[in-house]
């Protein structure tokens, strides 16, 4: 094996140059490992710097407003140091002015002390003076009269005991016959006073109201399709709805002037609105209905505020408010009912006995007519009722009960209501006429409007305040009408007693019909 030795230096020499290899490839990562250690540590030494000098820079930053905050506050301090010492100097002159000004009341009370206590000396002086001469003159007179002080007096009173006797049994007949004389004297004017300072105007509608339109066209939207409106709004409310050739009006019939108003009102509305159809009109019923009960609470309230009446139960004034729509003759209840409670007010102060009392009588004498209408039995059985209910006294119980006569009244105050009562409902203006009179007074306008040459026919309508004159246009011409509603009114004026006004309607249409066939 000669070859074997050359192998053997062959793989020495390659083992060497490895390892020499080696140790350079050793020394080059080395080296490049410090280069890059020393390159990371100056960046890091930059980082550390640049650190520090920004540290320090926001330092002095902060340095600086830590020192302007502090000199802000130290300025806004003096300045407040400052205002309130000068509040406090104005203080101190204030209070030393203060004192001045006490020292000076002071000195003017002591001086009027120093007047008044030498006044009251001055006055004790007189007394004893006063004193001192009434005593001698008692005795000067005693030694005149030869009579002690107590035996002129029961002398003087003897004396004028008996001239006292005699003239009170004179001044006594004297004074019955008086007031024999006088008492119906009295009691006339008495009435006539009360008449006087208590007569109201009373206007009220029996059975109906008229609701005005903004045209004729509203009439269709009222009654609405097929009549569906208006059936709608009577079924609510109660109330019959006249809708006839009245222009631009709607008449609303009932005998219940709650649900009239509340018709009347939810009516308003809708007109107002514009938007008729059931359900509109159901919720303004309803919005109507609140309405009016709000509206009986109020005038309820009002009445007894009018009338000087307090501690009346609430549910005794909501049926006062009630009556404002309740009539009798044409008198409005409630107007009838303050009008009485004033008038027993004034003749309770004429006669001196309890006026709140008297008037608390005559404002619920007729409370049962809230009700009549619902309950069974008379007025002021209902009246009675309610008085007990709510615990009125005895004495208000019985002036309700016996203001028609139905039984003797208890108490004066009874009897001034029933009074009272008599004098609101019998004087002159307080109650309409009936309605024959009513009726009549119609009629005959009619018949003096017929008479007349020309006149088809003649309607009277509003209740009387309005009469319309249908003429035949052949016998009348458009110069004619104006003569003849002329000379209508002058007979009507001649003629007829009426309250305010009757206007006169003439009205002269010609009419041609055909048929398409």
């Amino acid at each position: 094996m000669p070859y074997l030795p050359y192998i053997a230096c062959a793989l020495i020499a390659a083992a060497v140059a490895a390892i020499v290899t080696w140790i350079v490839a050793q020394k080059v990562v080395q080296n490049k490992a410090d280069g890059k250690l020393q390159t990371a540590e100056a960046k890091a030494r930059e980082i550390i710097d640049d650190a520090v000098k920004t540290a320090e820079n926001k330092k002095r930053e902060a340095l600086l407003e830590v020192k302007e905050e502090s000199v802000k506050t130290r300025q806004e301090l003096d300045r407040e140091i400052k205002e309130r010492r000068n509040e406090i100097q104005r203080n101190e002159r204030r209070v030393e002015q203060k004192e001045s000004n006490l020292d000076k009341k002071l000195d003017a009370v002591e001086k009027r002390e120093q007047s008044c206590t030498a006044k009251e000396a001055d006055l004790e002086k007189q007394k004893a003076e006063v004193s001192r001469l009434t005593e001698e003159r008692v005795k000067e007179l005693e030694r005149i009269s030869g009579f002690t002080s107590e035996e002129a007096k029961e002398y003087l009173l003897k004396a004028v005991e008996e001239d006292v006797k005699i003239d009170t049994a004179r001044l006594i007949k004297e004074l019955e016959a008086q007031a024999k004389e006088e008492a119906g004297k009295k009691a006339k004017e008495y009435v006539v006073t009360a008449i006087q300072k208590c007569a109201a105007d009373q206007v009220a509608e029996s059975t109906i109201s008229v609701v005005q339109l903004p045209s004729d066209e509203m009439k269709g939207r009222i009654i609405g399709r097929e009549g569906r409106n208006i059936r709608t709004l009577e079924t609510m409310t109660g109330v019959d709805l006249i809708i006839d050739d009245t222009p631009e009006a709607v008449i609303l019939s009932g005998f219940d002037p709650i649900r009239r108003e509340v018709a009347k009102i939810a009516l308003e509305k809708l007109i107002v609105d514009g938007r008729i159809h059931p359900a509109r009109i159901e919720e303004m019923v309803e919005k109507a209905q609140k309405e009016v009960e709000s509206l009986i609470r109020e005038e309820g309230e009002a009445a007894t505020l009018e009338v000087g009446v307090h501690g009346i139960h609430p549910e005794l004034m909501r049926l006062l408010g009630r009556m404002k729509f309740r009539t009798s003759y044409g008198q409005n209840a409630l107007k009838h009912s303050i009008e009485v409670a004033q008038i027993a007010g004034l003749l309770a102060s004429e006669v001196g006995v309890d006026v709140r009392l008297a008037k608390r009588a005559g404002l619920l004498h007729d409370v049962g007519k809230a009700l009549d209408h619902e309950q069974e039995g008379s007025h002021i059985q209902i009246g009675v009722d309610l008085c007990k209910k709510y615990k009125e006294s005895p004495l208000i119980i019985n002036a309700v009960e016996a203001h028609h006569g139905d039984v003797e009244p208890e108490s004066l105050i009874a009897v001034l209501v029933q009074a009272a009562d008599t004098i609101s409902a019998a004087r002159p203006g307080a109650r309409r006429e009936t309605l024959e009179t009513y009726s009549n007074r119609l009629k005959q306008l009619e018949d003096i409007a017929s008479e007349f040459k020309g006149v088809d026919k003649s309607f009277a309508i509003q209740a009387g305040r309005e009469i319309r004159v249908m003429v035949v246009p052949e016998e009348v011409s458009d110069a004619d009408m104006v003569l003849l509603a002329h000379d209508i009114s002058k007979r009507i004026e001649s003629e007829l007693e009426y309250p305010g006004q009757i206007k006169i309607n003439v009205i002269r249409e010609s009419r041609v019909s055909d048929y398409a066939k």
